[in-house]
């Protein structure tokens, strides 16, 4: 079996027929449509460090095998945090960009990062001496696979690649019926803490909305983009994404986008963006894009999560992803997740220091992940607990 790569240095190389013919396109974020809207609207391009350079193999002359690649010449928008390891690069004198990154650009959300007519473990070996090749060729640091499934990390691993761990907080739907069903769940003081902080909410008079991708109109989305780029602008710095990239989306997959709009007396106050896959047996919504143009009380939490949550319910959605980060989110119900990222070290003696780091970080994260756990609202969790702590106790 003969297999060749084809490195793309945009997505418009290939045919969107061709591209989500392999790609699982339940998934919204490796669906051509995607990564051309953030091509076409110039978010991912060299000048903003996010040079397409895609992976496609072929055996003979067919089509097999694709998997997202850019050159990225910073560690902006990744959300797994390598700048020490490039602060080290600089102290040593030697250069950590440009580097080779699998990712979804600006979404930290875990999913397929290879799709393959051949199996996983026929296909992720060669594309691993692929990208080993490259970065000997062309001088590359290393290449960095973030937010991988676990098949898909257990099979670079065993490749020799460097395996490293984080935590997200997802939910989960139990078959709840309604929200109230899903605070019955709770214990009676964390029940209380969510009823206290919807209500607010509607005490201020602010009405909240789920509006579909296709029913969102041009002012909405120019209120929902206001919302979006102030609140990065009060952090000091512009969003990567820009307005043209939403248009795109809206014009090309807007059957996986639902915006949940905030209004306080007629006028919009904040929105929240999400996804969501098209897969009714793996059903998932991805909360993405957040801003707001006042500060409510409790109006993040309401329109990020409980209308998110509701909605899931609603739409019978198995799982939310509220994006990276956010300790905040176990008291309401999202359960700690170990996320993974591969990664592949060109130069023999850091990839020694970093795979010694790895060894000590996993450690520390697989504590920490513990010890969250310990802190969700569920009766049912907290009777375990106790019961564990009687049981050492005795």
């Amino acid at each position: 079996m003969k297999l060749t790569t084809k490195i793309l240095n945009s997505i418009t190389q290939i045919s969107a027929q061709d591209w989500n013919g392999l790609s699982q396109t339940h998934y919204p974020f490796l669906r051509h449509e995607f990564l051309s809207a953030l091509e076409e609207s110039g978010c991912t391009n060299a000048q903003s460090g996010w040079q397409p350079t895609h992976i496609t193999v072929y055996q003979d002359d067919k089509l097999i095998a694709i998997m997202p690649m850019f050159q990225k010449t910073h560690s902006s928008g990744e959300f797994v945090f390598d700048w020490d390891w490039a602060d080290a690069y600089k102290r040593s004198g030697l250069e950590y960009y440009p580097k080779l990154l699998t990712a979804i650009p600006f979404s930290p959300c875990y999913g397929p990062r290879v799709a393959s007519l051949l199996a996983l473990d026929e296909i992720i070996p060669f594309i691993s001496t692929q990208i080993t090749q490259l970065c000997a060729d062309y001088g590359f640091s290393g290449w960095h696979g973030l937010f991988q499934q676990p098949a898909e990390k257990a099979l670079f691993q065993h490749q020799n690649f460097l395996v490293r761990q984080g935590v997200q907080y997802h939910w989960h739907n139990k078959g709840y019926q309604d929200f109230d069903h899903y605070l019955a769940s709770f214990t009676s003081r964390k029940r209380k803490g969510i009823k206290r902080e919807r209500r607010i909410v509607k005490d201020q008079e602010v009405s909240i909305q789920a509006i579909e991708g296709a029913n969102i109109s041009d002012q909405l989305l120019q209120d929902f983009f206001h919302c979006y780029q102030l609140t990065y602008l009060k952090r000091g710095r512009q969003g990567y994404l820009n307005i043209d990239f939403f248009q795109h989306l809206i014009a090309k997959m807007s059957e996986h986008i639902v915006l949940f709009v905030a209004q306080h007396q007629g006028a919009t106050v904040a929105c929240a963006w999400c996804f969501k896959n098209t897969d009714p047996e793996q059903s998932v919504l991805y909360g993405r894009y957040w801003g707001a143009l006042e500060n409510f009380d409790s109006l993040h939490f309401e329109t990020c999560y409980y209308q998110a949550l509701e909605y899931c319910i609603e739409q019978k959605i198995q799982r939310f992803d509220p994006g990276a980060q956010g300790e905040h989110k176990i008291q309401r119900g999202f359960e700690p997740i170990t996320t993974y990222s591969t990664h592949y070290i060109s130069h023999p003696q850091f990839r020694e220091a970093i795979a010694d780091f790895l060894v000590r970080e996993t450690s520390a994260v697989d504590e920490h992940k513990n010890y969250l756990a310990s802190f969700l609202p569920f009766k049912q969790h907290n009777e375990e607990q106790n019961k564990s702590q009687k049981t050492k106790q005795d």
